[in-house]
């Protein structure tokens, strides 16, 4: 079990330093930025798109594990 831990707090720690990264972006450059989103037409989509589901999966894990904590102190 504590592997699966080691694992969240692994990936957990490398978005929070990718989240810190500078990404200014103009409105326009957001704007064409969800365009080629929506159209998957971003450089790397696949990767991004696991990354996206890699951070759905963590908020997940982070919210079932908050809810055994709060289940085991009842």
């Amino acid at each position: 079990m504590k592997p699966y831990y080691l694992l969240i707090l692994i990936i957990t720690a490398t978005f929070l330093a990718l989240s810190a990264c500078d990404n200014k972006q103009t409105g326009s450059e957001k704007v064409m930025n969800k365009v080629d989103d929506a159209l998957d037409r971003r450089p790397g989509e696949k990767v991004r798109d696991a990354a996206e589901e890699v951070g759905q999966e963590i908020d997940d894990a982070a919210k079932e594990i908050k809810e055994s904590a709060k289940d085991a102190g009842n």
